[in-house]
């Protein structure tokens, strides 16, 4: 589902005057987009024939990233695909140019038009000649202009903000982004429910939804794409927002699809094994996430949050350090001088109560005793740094800590379903490290025995599927192996990549069943009443993908079903 609700504007603009526009404007951003423009426009009067000399003065409705959206009049800007294909991104460029105002494009047009012949609907007779001056008679052959613009996305975000704002300048929410491979979810929750609380207009954008508290739409990513977020933020704006918080994904920052969003707040929660599908090691993947502390990319940032309780963490705190942030830690261990310190934490199957250590607390009172309903101990850590957000957004701590107990974990998250007896939990954990931290949270709160149930994803890192079986295998007493989502692959193949390395002992303890509802009635008809089982790795998702077709399934749901079968509930 598209992000964008913001209305269709019934007047064209120009390049030329989003340029006069922005340079009213007095802001760091606004002076570095006209610059971006600029420069812009005088490459597009050296790039194009004498009869296109500048796409300047061209009037162009919206901008579109997306050729099946585009209709007459907007800008189609090309940008280059993850998994290049030379072809498709010919079909979208010769597709855009019947229709476009003109075309941005990320790729050089002329090595792409060099290499192969266009589509036959294009109505030009081009050949497979790669020189280069055929193709650049190729491209000139166009019903539209198209500008070279291997920089585009340093001021794309900028670039869409300005057009929008100049159908109806709004005021946009101020902006906290999470970035980590757990927790991002819950803590964006958090942060928007506690400004909520104390007094602000919130709003959420994330892998659990997009919009208003209480009213979010699911999207298809975490991170949508530059077009998307920035609607979503101008949206945001129109409907009066104060607070946007939003998961700040490691493709989003890599891809730079957060370019031009005012983040004021940037969090750090860990790192662990997840997206190596894509990110070549660990290190790229650091990397991509330490873009959200550093003001060259985000201008408007002011806080740094970060865990250091985390491996990583010196990374993300050096590059918040350089872009001179106020940088504040918060940690789970009592021996550590963080800014949050959880001094004290003693969790129960109805919450938590902690004694926060910080130099923020009312009358400089140390310690501060907090009482949370969230399960788990990571959840203090993912509340600790909702905490100190809230802080660097000017709230005080003794306003923060009357309005915790009546906070609400995400959807999927550490979620309780009822039942009669026994704990039955849905969480999304997908990952070794979050699926051990949410195991030992629940372990020391077990009479009985502690059943994990969860797979791993198909066309997705295969190197940790059996560190997602070791980790289930060592946090729980039965485990139980199941599907997740299996994309185009075997379900059947995915499990027998988890169980590499299994000993005896652990087969002994393990029960594996490819299809997911038949492995959660199966937990729950084993399972005594002393027992905790969780259902992990889909949380709040509402499908199961299989072979490209997204059928409905919701963990939430099919435990609720098994338990009154199985007379539980």
């Amino acid at each position: 589902m598209s992000l964008s609700t913001s209305p269709k504007s019934n007047t064209a603009v120009t390049l030329q005057q989003l340029i006069e526009t922005s340079g009213n404007d007095r802001d760091r951003q606004s002076h570095s987009l006209t610059q971006a423009l600029t420069t812009l426009v005088s490459a597009s009067s050296s790039q194009l024939p004498k009869a296109k000399t500048s796409i300047a003065h061209i009037p162009f409705e919206q901008f579109r990233l997306d050729s099946r959206q585009l209709a007459a009049n907007d800008v189609f800007v090309l940008l280059k695909s993850q998994t290049p294909n030379c072809q498709k991104s010919r079909d979208y460029l010769c597709q855009a140019a019947e229709q476009a105002a003109f075309i941005l494009s990320e790729i050089d047009p002329i090595a792409l038009l060099s290499t192969a012949n266009v589509p036959p609907h294009a109505n030009i007779t081009f050949t497979n000649d790669s020189d280069r001056s055929k193709a650049q008679q190729q491209l000139a052959a166009l019903p539209c202009p198209v500008v070279y613009v291997p920089n585009i996305r340093d001021f794309l975000g900028d670039l869409i903000q300005a057009r929008l704002q100049h159908q109806k300048p709004v005021t946009l929410p101020t902006v906290v982004a999470v970035t980590g491979t757990n927790g991002k979810t819950t803590i964006s929750q958090l942060v928007a429910q506690l400004t909520q609380l104390t007094g602000m207009s919130s709003a959420v954008m994330g892998t659990a939804g997009n919009g208003r508290l209480g009213a979010l739409v699911q999207a298809s990513h975490t991170t949508g794409d530059a077009l998307a977020v920035q609607q979503f933020l101008y949206q945001m704006g129109l409907e009066k927002a104060q607070l946007l918080a939003l998961e700040a994904s490691s493709h989003g920052l890599d891809q730079q699809r957060l370019q031009g969003m005012p983040v004021s707040v940037a969090i750090y929660t860990n790192l662990s094994r997840d997206h190596l599908d894509y990110h070549a090691d660990m290190a790229e993947y650091a990397a991509a996430k330490a873009k959200l502390f550093d003001k060259a990319h985000f201008p408007e940032l002011t806080h740094a949050i970060i865990n250091i309780d985390d491996e990583h963490a010196q990374i993300m705190l050096d590059r918040a350090h350089v872009s001179g942030l106020t940088v504040w830690s918060y940690s789970l261990d009592p021996a550590k001088s963080a800014t949050f310190v959880a001094a004290d934490i003693k969790p129960s199957l109805q919450g938590v109560e902690i004694a926060l250590r910080t130099d923020f607390g009312p009358e400089k009172t140390n310690i501060i005793k907090l009482v949370s309903p969230l399960l788990g101990r990571f959840n203090v850590a993912n509340l600790l740094a909702a905490i100190a957000a809230a802080v660097a957004l000017g709230i005080s701590l003794e306003r923060i800590a009357n309005v915790i107990p009546q906070l609400q974990g995400a959807v999927g998250r550490m979620q309780r379903v009822p039942s009669n007896d026994g704990c039955f939990i849905v969480d999304y954990a997908h990952t070794p490290d979050a699926l051990s931290q949410v195991l030992a949270s629940l372990k020391t709160h077990c009479k009985g025995q502690l059943w994990a149930v969860f797979g791993c994803g198909g066309d997705r890192d295969a190197g940790k599927r059996p560190l997602m079986a070791q980790a289930g295998l060592a946090g729980a007493d039965k485990v139980v192996l199941t599907a997740d989502n299996p994309r185009t692959e075997d379900p059947n193949l995915i499990l027998q990549d988890m169980q590499a390395g299994m000993t005896s002992e652990q087969y002994q303890r393990t029960h594996i069943e490819p299809a997911r509802q038949t492995a959660i009635e199966y937990a729950v008809k084993q399972a005594a009443p002393a027992d905790i089982v969780v259902i992990a790795g889909k949380g709040h998702e509402t499908y199961q993908e299989i072979n490209h077709v997204r059928y409905d399934f919701d963990d939430s749901v099919i435990l609720q079903h098994a338990l009154k079968q199985a007379g539980r509930l």
